[in-house]
């Protein structure tokens, strides 16, 4: 039922003063349902198509996004006997910038085909299992000094006398 039946009791009909003004405003204006249902029916088409064109820019996007990523991931690689150092993200005692959150380093154990790689520390004899992405090379001992002060000295004293 409509809220008009509900409240009068009888069926809601315009005035034919009514009708009869709206077929001539229809008639006045000239509009043909048969054209304005076809115009209606292009619309229709042109937003789906602009969709479409939508979804497949997005798709492109997130192909460039995904190969810009794929060129920034450094491929690591781990062998036993190698030295890393453990990223700890449980580290809650000390928070601020002075606390580093970089522990070792480890000595590579065992490298599992999933991912996983065995480390243990060198003054403990304990060893255990982390993720790969958790590790990082430990460069300390394959570094030479005196060579890299050299190269540095040279480029500063480049730099001092331009």
């Amino acid at each position: 039922m409509s809220p008009f039946q509900l409240v009068y009791g009888k069926a809601c009909h315009f005035p034919a003063e009514l009708d009869h003004k709206a077929y001539w405003a229809l008639k006045k204006l000239n509009l043909d349902m048969k054209a304005a249902g076809e115009k209606r029916m292009l619309q229709l088409n042109e937003l789906e198509e602009f969709l479409l064109q939508t979804y497949e820019n997005n798709k492109v996007y997130k192909e460039k996004v995904k190969m810009w990523h794929a060129r920034r991931l450094v491929c690591k690689s781990f062998v036993p006997g190698q030295k890393d150092l453990l990223y700890n993200s449980r580290l809650l005692f000390f928070l601020g910038k002075l606390k580093s959150r970089w522990s070792g380093p480890f000595t590579v154990k065992t490298v599992f085909p999933h991912g996983a790689v065995e480390i243990f520390h060198m003054h403990h004899d304990q060893a255990f299992k982390v993720n790969g992405q958790r590790l990082k090379h430990y460069y300390k001992d394959t570094a030479n000094r005196e060579v890299m002060s050299a190269v540095l000295a040279k480029l500063i004293r480049g730099f001092t006398s331009s």
